[in-house]
């Protein structure tokens, strides 16, 4: 049998060979781990030795009683008796002979009773008596009773400090704050690393310039700004710009995430914020960069569950920024994906003086992204990057470096060596639909309705005026609990939609629905989510974009205070009677009902389109552009 050592074993030093660590080695170098496990056992030691010595007892002792004990004394059989206060014990006339007092053998002990007659015994029959001190080891008890006690609860409550506010290695240290001070080039990061946003950049760009060359914009009596506010969405790149900040700077840089002020102990992040900005200005000029700034800033209009905690950290934020002693020099940088719940003060000028946001980026930005994050990946030569851009409508940087990153991973899986342009199309389809699962077994029956349903929705959105291509049909399954999708991607990037465009979406949407009603004349749950996205824009037309018949230009949106309790839903609160809400659920039900009887009459008539391109969906499975084009007679 072969041995499934790797051949270099022979060459290492056997167990038995090393020489061991000793335990200073092993605290040296990091290898003792201290456990609660230790003191445990030390404390049960030093009990049973503090048991050994206080209690020490001579070996063999017989215990009898006071009377027996007595008696033996009478017949001369103990001839030595040692008085102490817990007992008493008598030695054997060989016993002292041999062995002294504290012999092994012929020793008998007993529990003193009150007896005058026991001592004048002793003196007639002629015993050897002596009356033995308890002598206690003094350090042993001082280090049982006051050492090893304090010394469990000190350590238990440095334990208990670290694991609730995570303080390091000192436990009073907690009032410090925690930011990191940026090198300049340490993030690897500059403005050529960021596209998609060449406004925000420009802004950030200023900025920099600012701590560069303060004298000429003080020269023309400018002053520097003294808060810069990233906002947009999560994944635009508000962190990426700041570290673009940082690596471009030639100014300290401190960075600190808004959870990091606040702690469970009243006043921690007031003195954070303290600590930090007074570091901040021993080095000014800086730039302090505040990461997630609504974990502490959050508005305290009539804030019902407010934290004490949290308001004394943003009041002592807004007094550093621009109170009474505020001096210039230091710019704060921060970032947030919600503006609408931080407090009105933090926002004001000679705060944060500028709003920069960050958007979503539009095509020729997405292309940018895309060229940014591909540029160490090889692409194949069929891959055009403008094309890639425009199936990606609405994405974020975010998303498409999770692209360019899931189709170099399916170009591996698929044993290519350079991404090849369907890579990065199953890589959008990845981030959309969710993950196939080719291995899902559907019964033939409802693979039928599931055919049917995603045919109704291509259908009606190839015969509906100005409704987005359609570029796949799948009835494959994906995600969690999507058994087919129906894939449109617009043209363009589009910002506004007629009343004509939204109607003509709500058909698409009500396709599939539809085409299970017309076919098989029963419905299924399968449309659910359509349903509820067509509600959710029949209830927009009415309520905000004064579509319906009645409230014609009028906006019925619910204008709940989200400020007044965190804990309380802020659209629930409307300013509008129970009668128009009776007429907006009507007015819902009456559209959704209409658009519904066109888009059966729409089937009825193209009802052999729908059969057809049924079946092929059904055999292929997946329905390219050009295929379903195709089937059209497009």
């Amino acid at each position: 049998m072969e041995s499934k050592q790797p051949p270099d074993d022979k060459w290492k030093k056997k167990d038995s060979d090393q020489e061991p660590e000793s335990f200073m080695d092993m605290f040296r170098h990091g290898k003792f781990r201290f456990s609660i496990w230790y003191f445990i056992a030390a404390l049960v030691l030093l009990t049973l030795v503090n048991e050994l010595v206080m209690n020490r007892a001579v070996n063999q002792q017989q215990i009898i009683s006071f009377s027996q004990f007595k008696t033996l004394v009478e017949d001369g059989t103990i001839r030595r008796v040692q008085l102490t206060h817990d007992y008493y014990l008598g030695f054997t006339q060989s016993t002292s002979q041999n062995t002294g007092f504290g012999g092994v053998t012929d020793v008998y002990r007993t529990v003193p009773v009150n007896d005058p007659s026991f001592i004048p015994l002793l003196d007639e029959k002629g015993i050897v008596y002596e009356a033995i001190v308890k002598k206690e080891p003094v350090m042993l008890n001082l280090l049982l009773s006051w050492v090893l006690p304090l010394g469990i609860m000190f350590i238990f409550w440095r334990f208990m400090f670290k694991r609730i506010g995570n303080m390091g290695e000192n436990a009073m240290t907690f009032g410090r704050n925690r930011s990191k001070i940026v090198a300049e080039g340490e993030t690897g990061v500059d403005f050529t690393d960021v596209a998609g946003a060449d406004e925000a950049k420009a802004e950030l760009e200023e900025v920099v310039d600012f701590l560069k060359n303060p004298d000429k914009y003080l020269s023309i009596g400018g002053k520097i700004p003294k808060g810069v506010l990233l906002v947009g969405v999560p994944g635009t790149g508000k962190t990426l710009l700041a570290r673009a900040v940082a690596g471009v700077a030639h100014v300290p840089f401190f960075r600190m995430s808004g959870a990091d002020f606040v702690e469970m102990f009243v006043g921690v992040g007031a003195a954070r914020v303290r600590d930090l900005f007074k570091q901040a200005r021993e080095k000014a000029p800086c730039i302090i960069f505040i990461d997630e700034l609504d974990a502490i800033g959050k508005s305290r209009a009539n804030a019902i569950s407010s934290n004490d905690e949290r308001e004394q950290t943003l009041n002592q934020l807004l007094v550093e920024m621009d109170g009474f002693d505020a001096t210039s020099g230091v710019i704060i940088l921060a970032a947030t994906n919600r503006p609408e719940i931080l407090d009105p003060a933090l926002l004001r000028p000679g705060r944060f003086d500028r709003q920069v946001l960050v958007d979503k980026p539009d095509a020729a930005g997405r292309e940018a992204i895309l060229r940014i994050h591909s540029k160490n990946v090889k692409l194949g030569d069929d891959i055009d990057l403008t094309q890639v851009a425009k199936m990606t409508p609405g994405m974020v940087g975010a998303d498409l470096a999770n692209i360019v990153n899931e189709a170099a991973l399916l170009a591996v899986r698929n044993g290519r060596k350079k991404v090849a342009h369907s890579d990065f199309s199953d890589a959008i389809e990845k981030v959309i639909a969710g993950l196939e699962k080719k291995n899902k077994l559907i019964n033939p029956k409802e693979r039928k309705v599931i055919a049917y349903h995603e045919t109704g929705h291509a259908l009606i959105a190839a015969l509906t005026e100005g409704a987005d291509p359609v570029t796949k049909i799948s009835i494959v399954p994906r995600g969690l609990g999507a058994l087919g999708y129906t894939l449109q991607m617009p043209e363009e990037d589009r910002y506004l939609m007629t009343e004509d465009e939204l109607l003509g979406r709500i058909d698409v949407l009500l396709g599939g629905r539809a085409a299970e009603d017309f076919i098989f004349k029963k419905i299924s749950t399968g449309a659910s989510n359509d349903l509820t996205r067509a509600t959710d824009i029949v209830r927009n037309m009415i309520t905000e974009y004064g579509m319906s018949e009645r409230f014609k230009n009028v906006a019925l949106t619910k204008r709940g205070n989200q400020f007044l309790n965190p804990m309380e839903n802020p659209y629930m609160q409307k300013e509008y009677s129970e009668a128009t809400q009776q007429y907006i659920d009507d007015e819902i039900a009456r559209v959704i009902a209409s658009r519904y009887e066109r888009v059966l009459q729409i089937l009825e008539e193209h009802q052999e389109k729908l059969k057809e391109i049924a079946g092929v969906l059904l055999e292929k499975e997946v329905l390219e552009q050009k295929e379903f084009l195709a089937l059209l007679g497009k």
